[in-house]
């Protein structure tokens, strides 16, 4: 089992949504989108190698993987999208500026994102990057 969240960010939703933490099971989840700037460009590049480095980000977050898809943008343009037992993870490349965006959205609270990226940056080396996770759930309070 992973570990739950730091309290703060807990605490956030309790305040927000009372009751939105009560069951593993509530409408609540997790959004990581990150941009990757200055990443290898061979590894942008090799299609096989990237799928599968999202796959291993996938294990790494503890997320379940259902089936993926991948379209190449020609020349080296390519995206791929894999359908997550908790949602979806997603790359969209951009090698003209050896650059891509990343995105992991899984319901729930258990998985981890963190780990997710820690994967997908060992492998394409990013320059620079920005990452911003959000915790999501309705924002509507339970009577």
């Amino acid at each position: 089992m992973r570990p739950i969240p730091e309290p703060s960010q807990l605490d956030t939703i309790e305040r927000t949504t009372p009751g939105a933490l009560a069951s593993k099971y509530e409408f609540v989840g997790r959004h990581m989108m990150a941009s990757y700037v200055g990443c290898d460009s061979q590894a942008l590049r090799d299609f096989d190698r990237l799928e599968d480095a999202m796959r291993q980000a996938v294990q790494a977050s503890g997320a379940t993987l259902l089936t993926s898809a991948r379209h190449v943008f020609p020349p080296h343009g390519l995206t791929i999208v894999m359908l997550l037992s908790e949602s979806h993870a997603s790359i969209h490349t951009y090698p003209e500026h050896n650059s891509c965006f990343v995105d992991l959205f899984t319901c729930g609270l258990e998985c981890q994102a963190e780990e997710f990226d820690a994967v997908m940056r060992s492998y394409l080396r990013p320059a620079k990057s920005s990452v911003t996770a959000w915790i999501r759930h309705s924002g509507i309070q339970r009577d």
